[in-house]
């Protein structure tokens, strides 16, 4: 990089920084915010080089892309994967017609007593690996270990099936992710964080030639290392891919050891959310290994995680980001939300309001240096970030916001896909005025 490059470089990396530290700004004084100046500063956050950047991507992700439905004639399109209560209510129903459908009910049963809460599939997972480590001999409930063993492989298979899917087209959200993290040389590796259990990010990397490490190392029969995780002397080039509730083809073997593989071998245990796993096992597994990756990233001075499509009702993954936020005032978290403010969790809210490192952007509105307000109601149809980041008007079936008021896109990880387009095309134009001048 020659000099006049690299002194634009550092200055923006300073006016970023000083963006950042100074998140609280002017537009917070009245009683609105201002969604372009908001995703202006994110623009600016994932600008640097030299700036530590992680996503965080949730179940909302592989909602945001849709395919089309024989089944849905409202609108002929379906998400290419369902979110956790969607993906819930499949399994149900696919049990409904099996001999594990009393299993399952008990299960239920067990988990909700007599309320009305939503049982999700962790959730089931969670609860039926509890309950095998105590069964013994005996039986809970008229569940005996087999029929714990076999119910658990069964929701597994049912899972499997429903998120083994792939990438429709090259044009995807997760390939312009992808495509943004081979297009901007960093001094440190893009990290990326989710909680989803599919391949459809591997899929981009690897079909945008993009080396990754995702804490495991073989070919065949890839083996989970956790020292190689731990030491990370790997290029910045190479992004980090942190599967924190596991994947479907991860397998527990026999011998207790974490794999990698497309498919397992008999007495393998497909490993979907393997939180059940023992403190002393876990530091072998990966699970408790990306909790701390997480905790890890946002410890390392100033560094920015944005998440997307991810709800924060996950109180492990919630306790990791605020624990990180609290301990380092230089670290920065978007978080990014499809629908309203209010579809946020209460205590996730009460964090924002104590935290001024945690912004939490939603469609109506945002809380920013603590302060919640909605976004200001004028729109700027001059603005660079309209209509790719800020909207004006109605959004059907994602805000109940006055139509007259500033809608913030970038909770939707399509928008937040063509975000990144946008923001690479313009560093392609910077270095060509660069080199033409």
């Amino acid at each position: 990089m020659d000099e006049k490059k690299q002194s634009k470089v550092d200055k923006n990396s300073l006016h970023n920084n000083k963006a950042l530290s100074n998140i609280s700004d002017t537009s917070m004084l009245s009683s609105y915010h201002c969604p372009y100046r908001q995703a202006s500063l994110l623009q600016q956050a994932l600008a640097p080089d030299k700036m530590k950047v992680a996503f965080f991507l949730g179940a909302g992700c592989p909602t945001a892309i849709r395919i089309s439905s024989e089944t849905d004639a409202s609108t002929n399109t379906k998400p290419l994967i369902p979110d956790i209560l969607g993906l819930t209510n499949k399994i149900q129903e696919e049990i409904e017609s099996t001999d594990h459908k009393k299993a399952l009910a008990t299960i239920m049963k067990r988990i909700s007593g007599n309320s009305s809460i939503k049982v999700n599939i962790e959730d089931i997972l969670s609860h039926i690996r509890l309950l095998q480590e105590v069964v013994g001999n005996s039986t809970i409930d008229g569940l005996s270990l087999k029929c714990l063993t076999d119910l658990e492989t069964k929701i597994c298979e049912i899972a499997t099936t429903l998120v083994q899917v792939h990438l429709p087209g090259d044009a995807t959200p997760y390939h312009q992710l992808a495509t943004w993290i081979r297009g901007i040389l960093r001094a440190h590796p893009v990290e990326i964080f989710t909680s989803n259990y599919d391949l459809l990010m591997e899929q981009a990397l690897e079909e945008r030639r993009v080396p990754y490490f995702d804490g495991f190392v073989g070919s065949d029969r890839a083996f989970f290392d956790l020292s190689s995780i731990e030491q990370d002397q790997l290029p910045s080039r190479w992004a980090r891919l942190w599967k924190v509730h596991g994947s479907i083809n991860w397998w527990r073997t026999s011998q207790n050891n974490v794999e990698r593989s497309p498919t397992g071998k008999a007495g393998d245990r497909q490993l979907i959310y393997p939180s059940h796993l023992k403190y002393d096992q876990s530091r072998r597994m990966p699970y408790l290994a990306m909790i701390d990756r997480l905790r890890a990233f946002l410890v390392q001075g100033q560094v920015v995680l944005v998440t997307c499509g991810y709800s924060f009702s996950d109180q492990h993954l919630n306790d990791a980001i605020l624990q990180g936020l609290s301990g380092n005032p230089n670290a920065m978290c978007f978080g990014l939300i499809y629908g309203d403010l209010k579809t946020i969790p209460s205590e996730t809210i009460a964090q924002a309001r104590k935290y001024p490192n945690l912004s939490l952007l939603a469609v109506d509105g945002a809380i920013l240096g603590t302060l919640e307000r909605p976004w200001r109601q004028d729109e700027k149809a001059d603005h660079p970030m309209h209509r790719k980041a800020v909207q004006f008007g109605d959004i059907e079936n994602r805000t109940k916001a006055p139509t007259d008021q500033c809608k913030f896109l970038l909770g939707d990880f399509s928008s937040l896909g063509d975000f990144l387009a946008g923001q690479l095309a313009q560093v392609e134009e910077d270095e060509n005025g660069d080199n033409n001048a």
